[in-house]
Parts: structure tokens; C-alpha cells; sequence
């Protein structure tokens, strides 16, 4: 049986537009010899479509999308992901996660989402009714399992189960031949390996092949990044599809040879890649067509810019310099040095007037107080409003620069470096800027190498340096992810050898700048624990620990 995978990047609630692409798609498909063509999770609505579900209209026209899309289905069956409702009369929420079975211009049988996720960025219980029942379909003359993403996600290989039922295991018991699935799974780092192994678990217990198609693109803060596959009934990965890119490629479930096995994909290769896709879809999906940002000189917006420049086009890519008095010349020299590197373009505009002209103007009402931070953020401010100007008048959407370690521990000036409409490295610890930054400089200098090897500085202040401030990166980073992707308490933090004022200063800091997080730019997903969706503290709050 030749099964089609349909990797494609849905954008959320453009139904039409949903439509042509699986379309294109499945007649790709049907050209490679298709018996069989499946797509990723709500491929007709886009993931997630969260509370666009509740709006009165839209679950009806994705149905209506539905039916159209059943019309121009022939002889080879598509499985395709959508929104159905849920009966009325009976209790529970109003809509289920599906997918329908096409045949000959009809849908033939509907699957309902039995495993509805409710933690870290997903919340499908919001919405969805769960299946009560796991059905094979009968095709012919074979069994055929149909699951949708988290249905599977209850292998013996996973940490913790967290779900009392197993559809695997009910459909493996009524007797399948070939299992599918449906999936929308967001990218962080170190999950296409999980689901490599995960898929593998799954086919070796229920002993038959599994096909896994994964929805590629980027929606507001998530990345899904493909990564489609295909295991043999031994667990043997026999496919695996393109990461960060659409793709359509048609398989033989039961006689696809053993493929050569090719190196994973480095850390920073993966990083850079969801970040440039997570970028180029933001800013497309939302109607932009160019972008902008500040250029310090500084490794964080070099490497914004990069991604920028990668996703969109070097033509549509804008940078501003804004130096004031205590900005080095190297800075500049660095920032004008990128944007020849990267082909972009880039304004010089210094502050310096603009400052003098702030301070002199509070003067009355700052009279007696020394300088001190306050003025160092006016600084951060002013740069805020000319990036918001060139934003404004020449309809770019505003990069904001700032790194996932800055925006712990508030190390970022609210409405000053944090203006803008897409934070895209907010979720990359600085460890990871410079890893990324050496990794994309491996061929030759994209950002200049004096960017990478000078010591960090936001510059506001003279002989200014991050380290004055903050700890050491590696040691700042390590805390972090200990604190806040893993949860742990101070105490546990510091019994495996952190020093304990280190350790409580940014537990607190952390704590502190929730207010200021809270109206940051969205940023994009690159961990398991990003600051943003997932994650939901209390402004105002006293717990410590």
C-alpha cells in the first residue's frame, strides 16, 4: 500500500486558501502512485485555531470547506484533519478534533481525537469533546488504524503516562493492519528525536507499520517543524520527511527498503532553521512584507537580523544605528559591517540630540537627583521611538532584539528594546545566541567576528558590561533552565553546586519582571519552556521557592 504524506503549512482559518493547498497536495501525491493520501492534524483549519473555534460561524464554514473538499476526492481516499461538531443534545464541549475519511466524493467515516492534551502549550480541552470510541476503517480488505497526534502518545517509553486509555492498544485488539496518524506537534528542542523514538515504540507494540504526518510552518509563538515519518513493524524508522519545509512524498507501508542512516541535524542547524521559518510566517501570515530592527553592534540583534535576512529577503530587512555618546565607534563599524554582509539596509541616526533634549526637558522635575538608571532607559526609549517611526511610516513590522536570558531576569527596557511586534529570539538563552551565531559563521563571516568575541554591553552607561549586572552567561543560563524549564525550587538548584546568592538573585529577578513579560512581543518557541504560551504565572504573587 502506497501511502501519501501531505507535510503542509496550513495558516489558521483561511479555509480556502487550507482547501488548495491539500488539494495541491493530494494531486501531488496521486502523480507519485498514491493509494492513500494523509494530512496533518486540523490541516482544513490551521493548529491552533484556540478560541477562533467559539465565533459562530467558523466551525460551520470549516464544514462547509469540508464538503467541498469531499467533492473533488476520486477513487484514492484522503485523510484529512478538521473541526466537527458535537451533538448538541448530548452533554459535553460543542466541537470535536477530527478527521474524515474521503472517498469518491463523499466523506465515508469520521474519527474523533480520543486524547485531548491540557498542558504546557496546549489546551484542547478548552474546546474539544473527546471520542468515546476507536474504531478501525475498513478499506479495501484492510484494517486501518486512524489516530490524531496525541492518540499516541501513551507509549511504555514515554516518563510519566498521563492517560488512563490507550487507543493504540484498543485498535491493535479489534485487529489493524497499518496505523496512522495526524499530527500537529510544535518544535522545541530535542523533539524530533522524542518522536523519532516515540513513532518507533508505537509501531513495536502494536506490530504493524505506523505513518506519522506532522504539520510544518509557523502560527503567532509556535514552530512545527514536519519531520514526518515512517516505521516498519519492527519500530524500524523506514522515512523520515524534510524538517522546516513543506513536503509531499508517497511510501510503500510494507516494502519501503531500509534507508541509510543519515546524522541528525546539529542544535544550532535546528534552531536557526525553526527560527527562520517561525519568523518568515509570522511576518507573511500577518500581512507584512518587510521588517526592521535596531543594530547595536551587538551579537543578539546581528544575529535577529540574520534570521531576518535568511527568512524574508535581504531587500526587506531594514536596520537602524543609533549611537549615542557612550556607544563605541566599533559599534557602529559592526552594525554597518553586518548589513553589508547580510545585504540589507542601514541608517545611521544618533540619539545624542534627542537625549540631551529629554534630560533637559525633565530638568525641573528631576532637579537634585543624580543620574542612574532612569537615564540609561531614556536612551532605550528614544531608540524604541525612531524604530517605531521607521515602522510606522514605512509599514515594516518592528524585530525586537532581546535574548531569552535578558528577558528572564528583566535585563530589557519596557517600551524602549522591547518595542515591537515579534520578539525573535526571546526564547534562545544567550549560550544559544552564540552557538547559533559561530554555527551559521562556519563557512564564511555572516556576522562580523568582532560581534562574536567582544564582551556584551547594552551601552548605556560609560565602560558599560553585561557581566557588571548579570552572572556569567553559562552560569546565568545553566539557573535558568533548571528554574524555569524544569521547575526546580532554590533549594534544589543549589544542592547540585550553584552558589546560593547566585542562585536567589535570579529566582527573584525572574519573579519580579513577570509584569514585564507579560507585555512583551510574542516570541517564537524554541525550547521546551518558553516565556509566553505554556507558561502562565501570576503577576502578583508571593510564593518563593
Amino acid at each position: 500500500m502506497k501511502i501519501g504524506l501531505a507535510q503542509i503549512n496550513p495558516v489558521v482559518g483561511d479555509f480556502s486558501a487550507n482547501v488548495k493547498r491539500i488539494l495541491a497536495a493530494y494531486r501531488e501525491c496521486l502523480e507519485g502512485g498514491a493509494d492513500l493520501v494523509l494530512t496533518p492534524e486540523l490541516a482544513l483549519t490551521g493548529y491552533p485555531p484556540q478560541d477562533l473555534v467559539f465565533k459562530s460561524q467558523f466551525v460551520p464554514s470549516c464544514l462547509q470547506a469540508l464538503d467541498y473538499l469531499a467533492g473533488e476526492i476520486g477513487e484514492v481516499p484522503l485523510v484529512v484533519g478538521y473541526i466537527d461538531v458535537h451533538h448538541p443534545a448530548q452533554p459535553g464541549k460543542p466541537f470535536r478534533n477530527a478527521a474524515a475519511w474521503l472517498e469518491l466524493g463523499a466523506i465515508r467515516q469520521r474519527i474523533w481525537k480520543t486524547l485531548l492534551p491540557t498542558y504546557d502549550v496546549f489546551d484542547e480541552r478548552r474546546y474539544f469533546e473527546p471520542g468515546e470510541t476507536c474504531e478501525p476503517v475498513q478499506w479495501n480488505g484492510w484494517r486501518i488504524g486512524v489516530t490524531i497526534c496525541e492518540d499516541i502518545w501513551t507509549d511504555e517509553s514515554l516518563e510519566r503516562p498521563i492517560y488512563q486509555r490507550d487507543p493504540v492498544a484498543e485498535l491493535t485488539a479489534k485487529g489493524i493492519d497499518l496505523l496512522l496518524n495526524l499530527s500537529a506537534s510544535p518544535f522545541h528542542l530535542g523533539k524530533p528525536a522524542q518522536r523519532r523514538a516515540l513513532i518507533g515504540g508505537v509501531a513495536r507494540s502494536a506490530q504493524v507499520p505506523v505513518v506519522y504526518c506532522n504539520a510544518v510552518g509557523g502560527n503567532d509563538q509556535l514552530v512545527f517543524d514536519g519531520h514526518s515519518l515512517v516505521a516498519d513493524a519492527t519500530g524500524r524508522i523506514r522515512l523520515q520527511l524534510p524538517g522546516f519545509a513543506e513536503s509531499c512524498q508517497v511510501i510503500d507501508a510494507f516494502n519501503q527498503p531500509a534507508p541509510a542512516e543519515s546524522a541528525a541535524a546539529s542544535d544550532p542547524a535546528q534552531l536557526y532553521q525553526a527560527l527562520v521559518l517561525g519568523l518568515r510566517d509570522y511576518v507573511t501570515k500577518c500581512g507584512f512584507s518587510s521588517v526592521c530592527l535596531g543594530l547595536s553592534g551587538g551579537i543578539d540583534s546581528a544575529l535577529t537580523a540574520a534570521i531576518a535576512a535568511d527568512a524574508l529577503g535581504p531587500q526587506a530587512v531594514h536596520g537602524l544605528t543609533m549611537p549615542s555618546g557612550y556607544s563605541s565607534a566599533g559599534s557602529v563599524e559592526d552594525s554597518l559591517a553586518l548589513a553589508r554582509n547580510l545585504g540589507i539596509g542601514c541608517d545611521v541616526v544618533p540619539i545624542g540630540d534627542a537625549f540631551e533634549a529629554v534630560k533637559a526637558a525633565l530638568r525641573p522635575v528631576f532637579a537634585g537627583k543624580p543620574e542612574d538608571v532612569t537615564e540609561e532607559n531614556m536612551q532605550a526609549r528614544i531608540r524604541g521611538l525612531l524604530l517605531m517611526a521607521l515602522s510606522n511610516k514605512e509599514g515594516r513590522l518592528l524585530l525586537t532584539t532581546g535574548n531569552k536570558s535578558e528577558l528572564a531576569v528583566g535585563y530589557c527596557t519596557i517600551y524602549g528594546d522591547m518595542c515591537g511586534g515579534l520578539a525573535v529570539i526571546s526564547d534562545l538563552p544567550k549560550v544559544r545566541v552564540y552557538e547559533v551565531a559561530r554555527w551559521l559563521n562556519r563557512e564564511h563571516e555572516v556576522i562580523p567576528w568582532n560581534t562574536i568575541d567582544k564582551p556584551p554591553s547594552a551601552e548605556l552607561r560609560p565602560d558599560q558590561k553585561d557581566q557588571d549586572t548579570l552572572p556569567p552567561y553559562e552560569t546565568l543560563d545553566a539557573i535558568l533552565e533548571l528554574y524555569v524549564e524544569q521547575q526546580l525550587s532554590a533549594d534544589e538548584i543549589i544542592t547540585r553546586g550553584f552558589e546560593e546568592n547566585t542562585v536567589h538573585w535570579i529566582q527573584r529577578r525572574v519573579d519580579l519582571n513577570e509584569w514585564k513579560r507579560h507585555q512583551a512581543a510574542p516570541g517564537l518557541r524554541v525550547t521546551s519552556k518558553a516565556f509566553g504560551i505554556g507558561r502562565r504565572m501570576p503577576i502578583v504573587q508571593r510564593f518563593v521557592g
